[in-house]
């Protein structure tokens, strides 16, 4: 019990860490022109008259907030840290015997579907459709994370290895997309600099998310142990979404 004691805490500082971030940027993002004004435009495709005939039209529909979304999704992970170390304290130490985290993978369908919203942006998915699509189908991949901890408690003698499988059906779409439209662009030195890295780093991160499961479900070394693969999963969410939010920060500022 004492080390799910220090786990409490442990998420207690990590929730400071991404809150301390997430403000930083929130103020850069209202007082700094560079990023107010980095506001990629959002449309939407309705058929329109002409005549008696209609065909398809380009509506502008609204700026996409890309600095305040940076920072939200830091600040989303501060809110559910601070959430599970203080008043579902006891229902977080419950779940972590029961080798599993709702609070977890509900956050990441909110963050880490922002995150892959703004990086398909930057290869040109502006439309309202492809972000509400992108969105749901990464939000629908941590859900079946979830799913896999729900199906497979600690006294469970065989791994069902489905919900995991699904889970790469449903987050392989998103990158499916950002290939189609890296390689349709006609001049890729045209991206920003920083869209190129970013997404690298950010396909190395969400593997890395998916071996920890894997490792943890196979009992390998020292993921035999839930608390471990629990503390990975929160370096890594630090790690990934700090890493990816200054990368993109800078890369506004110095494009």
């Amino acid at each position: 019990m004492q080390r799910i004691d220090k786990l409490v805490s442990f998420n207690r500082w990590m929730g400071l860490v991404h809150l301390i971030q997430g403000t930083a940027m929130v103020v850069l993002a209202l007082t700094v022109d560079v990023f107010r004004d980095f506001r990629p435009q959002i449309y939407g495709r309705f058929f329109e008259a002409e005549g008696d005939l209609y065909f398809p039209g380009t509506q502008e529909l609204f700026e996409l907030p890309f600095s305040l979304l940076v920072a939200a999704f830091l600040l989303l992970s501060a809110m559910f840290h601070f959430i599970i170390g203080f008043p579902l304290k006891e229902t977080y130490k419950r779940n972590i015997v029961n080798g599993i985290n709702p609070q977890r993978w509900y956050e990441y369908a909110l963050s880490s579907s922002i995150m892959i919203v703004l990086l398909t942006t930057m290869f040109g998915l502006l439309t309202i459709e492809a972000l509400i699509l992108v969105f749901t189908i990464n939000g629908l991949m941590n859900l079946f994370g979830l799913l896999m901890e729900k199906m497979n408690p600690p006294n469970r003698r065989k791994t069902d290895w489905l919900p995991y499988f699904y889970g790469w059906i449903a987050g392989i779409v998103p990158w499916i997309l950002i290939l189609i439209y890296l390689f349709g662009n006609a001049d890729l030195s045209m991206l920003p600099w920083f869209v190129i890295p970013g997404v690298i780093f950010y396909f190395t991160v969400f593997n890395a998310f998916a071996l920890n499961q894997y490792l943890q479900y196979k009992k390998i070394g020292r993921w035999a142990d839930y608390i471990f693969g629990e503390r990975a999963y929160v370096w890594l969410s630090l790690f990934g979404k700090s890493i990816l939010a200054w990368v993109i920060f800078t890369g506004v500022l110095l494009a």
